[in-house]
């Protein structure tokens, strides 16, 4: 769910934590709910401005650049497209409206996923001066289920070549499937090798290779690979994203239960592997096809629920329900340290 370089091996090590109203009542350390120790942690930036984002995908500008987050969409707004929202500094966010209005929403999607309202858990990846926007199109408790994709030239909507172009679909589900198309997650190798990974309970975490510069798959008939499973109903394990740092492959999920406002338990973890397609393991060893991962963030103070994560630029964006706010969800963004080749998303002090 964001803008990486095409082949990087990321390097730089601290974790900016923007935790939209949570840093500035928090007291006392965070440790003990992260990966790695205290010695080491990340740093609580203050978030303002309109922050009420679901599943955040995030573009952390280069210095002087704009930031932006595209996200879950609203059905009152833009027809349920996916929402975009932009700030000069990664700090004061501003809603800066849809992809797509309602009269421009893609067609097709009704004959492949009937009752959709709104579009879910998108993902934006930069690749040779594109930039590929990957959506969710699905109903809740259901895998009747699509990933859709939209590309752009530009992220400026002042640009004049800005323009979101219908790709059409990159990879569905039905009733008979074992898996879930929502939630994708892109990733290249160290050969430039496109892959999404993306998938949401069912048979959990399922990965598929992509093709450039179509950014469709490579084999539309290929089994996708499994890379993350809990192996037992009801398999709450979704949201994958997948980041290459120092000859690692990091793929963080979350895992509970979302959406349900203070009584979510949502909770992101962390694997890595060698090779992208996995095996991935936590840190002591155990497999993520059988329910591992090492903690990075769970429900800390008011800050309920955080998952629905991405990473850009080492910044780590989720979303999480306040219970300041009668369970409202908002937008946090921390820039990851990184303690023993793992990441870590708490701060101390």
């Amino acid at each position: 769910m964001t803008v990486r370089p095409p082949r990087p091996l990321l390097a730089g090590a601290a974790v900016v934590a923007v935790v939209a109203l949570a840093a500035c009542s928090a007291s006392g350390s965070e440790a003990g709910s992260q990966a790695g120790s205290a010695a080491t942690s990340a740093t609580a930036l203050d978030l303002g401005g309109d922050l009420r984002t679901h599943d955040p995908a995030l573009v952390a500008g280069e210095e002087g650049e704009p930031w932006y987050v595209f996200s879950t969409g609203d059905e009152r707004e833009g027809g349920g497209s996916v929402q975009i929202r932009t700030s000069p500094d990664g700090h004061e966010w501003t809603y800066a409206g849809t992809v797509w209005d309602a009269d421009d929403a893609p067609a097709w999607v009704a004959d492949v996923v009937p009752g959709v309202k709104n579009y879910w858990a998108p993902e934006v990846y930069e690749h040779d001066g594109t930039y590929y926007l990957y959506w969710s199109a699905s109903t809740f408790g259901s895998n009747t289920s699509v990933i859709g994709l939209h590309t752009n030239t530009t992220l400026d909507p002042e640009d004049p070549d800005y323009a979101w172009v219908d790709r059409g679909p990159v990879v569905a589900t039905t009733s008979g499937d074992d898996h879930n198309a929502i939630d994708p997650g892109i990733v290249e190798d160290a050969d430039g090798t496109p892959w999404m990974a993306f998938g949401s309970f069912w048979s959990g975490i399922r990965m598929v290779e992509l093709e450039w510069p179509s950014g469709l798959r490579a084999d539309p008939e290929a089994e996708p690979l499994r890379i993350a499973d809990r192996g037992a109903p009801p398999n709450a394990i979704e949201a994958p994203y997948v980041v290459p740092r120092d000859g690692w492959y990091y793929l963080f999920v979350s895992k509970d239960g979302c959406c349900k406002g203070v009584a979510s338990t949502y909770r992101i973890v962390v694997g890595r592997s060698r090779d992208v397609t996995g095996p991935y393991e936590d840190a002591e060893g155990r497999s993520m096809l059988e329910d591992g991962g090492t903690a990075v963030f769970a429900t800390n103070g008011p800050m309920i629920g955080p998952g629905g994560q991405s990473v850009s630029r080492d910044h780590l964006a989720f979303h999480f329900y306040d219970e300041r706010l009668g369970g409202e969800f908002q937008l946090a963004i921390r820039e990851l340290a990184w303690v023993d080749g793992w990441p870590v998303a708490t701060t101390s002090g």
